[in-house]
């Protein structure tokens, strides 16, 4: 009979009645108290989905080029000449929030991790990281450390850190937003999976010693409300990056030489995660010795070493007759390796400790059997099915000052405050660094390259979920086809509050239905991603963010493009059907201290089909510089490019039956290109209109309807660069 301790414990755990009555079901009698801890992370929110995963069955997952989609690590595409890439984004915002360092330092090290558990050298890592507004001390604190402990591993373990954004709104003052994505190369023929198989054969750990840091972590933290009891929540991890660089080696030189039959890493809730994962995935049975796992502290209980999030640590299902050679690897990089278990006919995890059986867990039931629930999507009365009415926004007397002011915007200003902190250059791959569209990175010691964007916009969604969404996908696709490649394969990672009430469930459901869409306009399979929910305080939610990193595969890496014009280009712009609106806009926002209407449907056919215009005149080698029109419009995009440079004179369309529209409305996908003058027939002929030239006279020249911006390339650049350094410094 269930007792009154058990009752309060699985609640203490975060276990409802009904799930404790479905465990005691499964089991066949009451769990113990170890049961009860592993059940409670593997049914939490984080590790078993149980909010979203009905939701994500919407989203495409396979093409030609997919070699693994979602279910394991990482997901991996061919991008041919007998490479694959595999990549990834995951969210660390929760531990971020309560040790912002440490928080995002362990976030990077975890999605190194993901990626080279499938066999893959990690060679780029890109964040998508947001915070509140930066006059707020809370704000620039959290901004600091996370931005430092990003630095401090990618640095140290010798990755370059080669893209991203960052953003700052009201809505994240609470709640930052930490997520890490990362990109590595393989063989095809060295794909490595976590699926365990062979009874009779070993599980065996290595990497770092197993402490109590980071019990609960992960797990915990992304499956409540921040504002929950600060005496209850968990420790965060602490990342060691150079144990973790000692693990990449090893663990790729095990791969290397066919000593593993799978491989997966250590993440949220720990072995309980890990070796139950590896198990439902063969269809086998685990036996686990917890008394055999190395310890830095004494005194640990059995259920916090199942359940610890210690960084660093990998396991491995290895035949018997490999275990010397397996051990030899891992002694030669100084990495503890200890046979914690074996694989078993079965579906049974039996856990062990002094001989004395401490845990019977049913595989099945701790994964495949998660409780799902289907969210209850009510459209919020603040939604407006109108656009804004442009008239009620006085125009602007002095267009030049609006471009001055949105340079200096936050979210538009220069990061390089930022990526200045990340070595770009570590491994000698990088062609396209931090500042443009994409990042690419070259494929060494092939011709090839791949280039990377993450990409993401909570206001715009918040606005609308379902173009929103679709409007993220269309712009990482664009940014990538900027650099001249051609788009391939997504990751995302859905940034929202409670699934449970107030706005969340709609939200959540049409970002879904929007990256969907879109992605299937572009034929683009989404193979990876991640799930971060209950992101709010105090019943607020954080604007909804789906993230959307990018893969895009370029034949050579000498076609990569770069954004900014070279003095004499001729500039053209590349447009897709529509026109630019105020609504949800940074003019909006900056300018007019306003966040309403209803954004314009971007069109991702149309921008598809933008996008291999791009390609090809990157083929062609027609271009010189290509920059996407996004945050801040037209006028933005065409400053920005220039300031290479030193000067533009254009003259654009209005496509918006307002200068100022016209000129910083945003929502339709639109890109600002450079060509050597007798490249630009070619241009045209591939959509591109003339719009002026690039100069080096000092002056940054655009037109419109008879409105005309006319300022120094110095003063805007100085606009551009001094935001970050003065708020951080100041």
């Amino acid at each position: 009979m269930q007792s009154v301790a058990a009752t309060e414990l699985h609640r203490r755990l975060g276990l409802t009645d009904g799930e404790f009555a479905r465990i005691v079901g499964d089991l066949g009698r009451s769990p113990n108290a170890f049961e009860l801890a592993v059940y409670s992370l593997l049914w939490s929110e984080h590790c078993g989905y149980k909010h979203s995963a009905l939701l994500l069955r919407r989203l495409p997952t396979t093409g030609a080029a997919v070699l693994q989609g979602p279910g394991e690590n990482a997901g991996v595409v061919d991008v041919g000449g007998g490479l694959a890439i595999a990549f990834k984004v995951e969210s660390h915002n929760h531990p971020s929030a309560v040790e912002p360092f440490q928080g995002a330092a362990t976030g990077v090290g975890g999605i190194l991790r993901d990626i080279f558990a499938m066999g893959a050298r990690p060679i780029a890592i890109l964040d998508s990281l947001r915070f509140g507004t930066l006059d707020s001390e809370r704000a620039r604190r959290l901004f600091d450390g996370c931005v430092r402990g990003v630095a401090h591993y990618g640095n140290c373990v010798g990755v370059p850190n080669v893209g991203g954004e960052v953003m700052f709104e009201p809505g994240y003052e609470s709640n930052c937003l930490v997520n890490a994505m990362c990109a590595g190369v393989l063989a095809v023929a060295d794909l490595q999976s976590a699926r365990a198989a062979g009874p009779g054969n070993l599980v065996v750990l290595f990497g770092a010693q197993t402490g109590r840091d980071g019990i609960g972590g992960a797990s915990v933290l992304a499956s409540q409300d921040l504002d929950d009891d600060l005496e209850k929540r968990p420790s965060v991890q602490i990342g060691d990056p150079f144990t973790g660089k000692k693990l990449i080696e090893c663990s790729l030189e095990l791969v290397a030489g066919g000593l593993l039959v799978s491989l997966q890493d250590l993440g949220a809730a720990g072995l309980a995660s890990s070796t139950s994962e590896m198990a439902s995935k063969g269809q086998v049975g685990l036996e686990l010795d917890l008394d055999r796992v190395p310890l830095r502290e004494r005194g640990m209980e059995p259920f916090e070493i199942m359940i610890s999030e210690s960084q660093e640590r990998m396991a491995a299902v290895v035949e018997p007759s490999q275990l010397d050679a397996v051990a030899a690897v891992c002694a030669r990089w100084d990495l503890p390796c200890t046979v914690i278990g074996r694989v078993v006919d079965g579906d049974s995890l039996v856990c062990r400790y002094d001989g004395e059986i401490v845990g019977v867990l049913g595989v099945a039931s701790l994964v495949d059997g998660c409780p799902r629930y289907a969210v209850d999507p009510q459209r919020p009365q603040r939604l407006s099915d109108e656009p804004a009415d442009v008239a009620d926004y006085a125009e602007p007397d002095d267009l030049g000052a609006v471009l001055l002011d949105l340079l200096a915007a936050p979210n538009i200003a220069s990061k390089a405050w930022v990526y200045g902190q990340y070595d770009q250059f570590v491994g000698s791959g990088s062609v396209v660094r931090p500042g443009s569209d994409a990042a690419v990175v070259r494929l060494t010691p092939s011709d090839r390259a791949i280039a990377l964007s993450l990409d993401g916009n909570g206001r715009r969604v918040w606005l609308d979920p379902r173009r929103g969404a679709a409007e993220a996908v269309c712009e990482a696709a664009l940014n990538v086809a900027c650099a001249g490649a051609t788009p391939t394969a997504i990751t995302n990672c859905l940034n929202f509050g409670n699934p449970e009430r107030g706005e969340t469930p709609y939200m959540l459901t049409e970002a879904i239905e929007g990256i969907a869409e879109a992605c299937e306009a572009f034929g683009l399979p989404v193979v990876s991603g991640n799930v971060s929910l209950y992101n709010e305080t105090a019943f607020t939610p954080i604007p909804p963010t789906p993230t959307i990193g990018c893969l895009g595969v370029l034949e050579a890496a000498d076609q990569a493009v770069r954004h900014s014009f070279a003095a004499g280009d001729t500039i053209l712009l590349l447009a897709a059907p529509g026109a630019p609106a105020i609504d949800g806009s940074e003019y909006q926002r900056t300018v007019h201290g306003r966040t309403e209407g209803r954004i314009p449907d971007r069109n991702p056919a149309a921008t598809a089909t933008l996008c291999q215009s791009l390609a090809t005149a990157a083929r062609q080698g027609l271009l010189s510089a290509a920059h996407d029109v996004s945050d801040g419009g037209l006028a933005v995009a065409i400053a920005e490019a220039a300031l290479a440079c030193g000067g533009a004179e254009v003259e654009v369309p209005d496509r918006a039956g307002r200068p100022d529209v016209s000129l910083f409305g945003e929502g339709h996908s639109a890109v600002v290109v450079g060509c050597a003058a007798h490249h630009a027939a070619a241009v045209e002929a591939l959509g591109g209109r003339r719009i002026g030239n690039a100069t080096a006279d000092g002056r940054i020249r655009i037109r419109c309807a008879g409105a005309a911006i006319d300022i120094a390339s110095t003063a805007a650049a100085a606009a551009f660069e001094a935001t970050l350094p003065t708020a951080m410094v100041g």
